[in-house]
């Protein structure tokens, strides 16, 4: 197992026990083998676990974040306020790799950024409470792949 992918909604409650849950989540599968995590750039889960494993990186340096747009970046942000814009730049700036999946904004873009998460994933580490979301849509994705999938809720 070398790589993961993340998923969750936008909307969440960030605690410090959900905070340490993903940190500890991360470093044992970095522990297990995985080198390479993939994330989708949404805001709320996305934004805490790509900002964790970057924090990461200081003490595990083979580590790599990867970041799967599903559109261009400025048309990802548009009705962000400025603070998530600049937490989403910074992560930008961070990450190993940066791949757009569609030119534009379309209401498909979405499930084909979660398609390709899922796609390069051995496993996936997710907050879901809505199995009728698209983070709902990504987990089922997941499960038919036969990929462990791990819900912090």
């Amino acid at each position: 197992m070398k790589t993961c992918c993340f998923t969750g909604h936008r909307i969440i409650k960030i605690t410090p026990e959900l905070v340490q849950m993903l940190k500890d989540t991360i470093i044992k599968l970095i522990e297990r083998g995985v080198t390479d995590f993939y994330n989708g750039g949404a805001i709320g889960f996305d934004m805490l676990a790509a900002e964790t494993v970057i924090a990461l990186k200081a003490e595990y340096s083979d580590i790599k974040l990867h970041m799967l747009l599903p559109c261009p970046p400025e048309e990802q942000v548009k009705g962000w306020n400025k603070a998530k814009i600049a937490r989403y730049n910074k992560i930008l700036q961070t990450a190993n790799s940066i791949t757009v999946l569609a030119e534009h904004y379309t209401k498909e873009c979405m499930k084909l950024r979660n398609e390709r998460l899922v796609e390069l994933a051995d496993c996936c580490v997710c907050y879901c409470t809505n199995p009728r979301s698209g983070t709902g849509q990504t987990l089922r994705m997941a499960r038919e792949k036969g990929i462990d999938v791990i819900n912090l809720c």
